[in-house]
């Protein structure tokens, strides 16, 4: 039986991997949230692993907030750069496969057709900064590993996008999104789905791979497609601006392409729009 630790169990991402788990009974799982697993502190990964044996890592693990990256510069660096680099130099040490989940935010926004893995990286900001220090990281220390860049990520757990503007609508609340950038917004639970794949194929082709839902949206389709889903169009105003005014600089441009994932591993994102209703369902049983 497989075994495979998972950080950051207490994320949106950790919560999705934790319910998609339940359908590979050939896995053995550990999941660990920042109270349970340090990761910040080398020490206490390497005795976590002298104690334990994984077959796979899987880092869901992240400082995730872009705007309060840019004056929390150490503690993105931290969590994002320091804490990858200890997991990797541990999984490198005992021969444990790491699945390191990366960003879209390493780009700079300026291309106009989808990314490829190979393209140059050039983050605008502190949070795809660090991101990007983290990939160098696992690139340089580890041997076995499969860094997977995700974008616009949600779920029906946590703060996020897709719930905010649930919330915002529910209270009749009037809604201003940006037309500013373009993205895939993506289902955290296929990307979880996509990752476990990985694991139960025994997959060996690592390296650096995209994973998003497919096609192509700014915020403010995402958030009409949210309200015309719920039927909550009707309760608020939802108006598009070309200008928002954010902290941090944001790739204007930053759709994945994933031709690569399907072609190697075999892992199909369907439609961001699809899967946006099968999230929604998953809220109203949470709810």
């Amino acid at each position: 039986m497989k075994q495979v630790l998972v950080t950051g169990a207490n994320g949106q991402l950790g919560k999705c991997i934790k319910d998609a788990s339940n359908h590979y009974s050939n896995i053995q799982f550990t999941f660990t949230s920042k109270e349970e697993l340090d990761i910040t502190n080398l020490h206490k990964v390497t005795d976590f692993f002298k104690l334990n044996t994984f077959d796979y890592c899987i880092n869901a693990a992240a400082y995730t907030n872009v705007e309060k990256a840019e004056s929390e510069e150490e503690t993105a660096f931290l969590v994002n750069a320091e804490a990858v680099k200890n997991l990797a130099e541990t999984c490198a040490a005992h021969k444990t496969t790491l699945l390191h989940v990366s960003t879209d935010y390493v780009f700079d926004g300026t291309n106009t057709q989808p990314y490829l893995e190979t393209d140059s990286t050039n983050p605008i900001n502190v949070y795809g900064a660090s991101k990007r220090k983290g990939e160098e990281a696992v690139i340089n220390h580890c041997e076995q590993y499969f860094i997977v860049r995700t974008s616009w990520l949600y779920s029906q757990y946590g703060h996020n996008f897709f719930n905010s503007m649930i919330k915002y609508a529910e209270q009749g609340k009037p809604l201003t999104i940006t037309t500013e950038q373009t993205g895939t917004p993506t289902n955290a639970n296929d990307l979880a789905e996509a990752l476990l794949q990985i694991i139960a194929t025994k997959a060996d082709k690592y390296g650096v791979y995209h994973f998003s839902n497919s096609g192509k949206a700014t915020w403010y389709d995402f958030a009409k497609e949210i309200l015309e889903i719920t039927g909550l169009i009707k309760k608020t105003k939802l108006a598009q601006t070309d200008y928002y005014r954010t902290f941090a600089k944001r790739p204007a441009y930053s759709v994945l392409n994933t031709n690569k994932i399907e072609s190697a591993l075999s892992i199909k994102p369907v439609n961001w729009k699809n899967s946006l209703k099968t999230v929604l369902s998953k809220r109203i049983a949470l709810h």
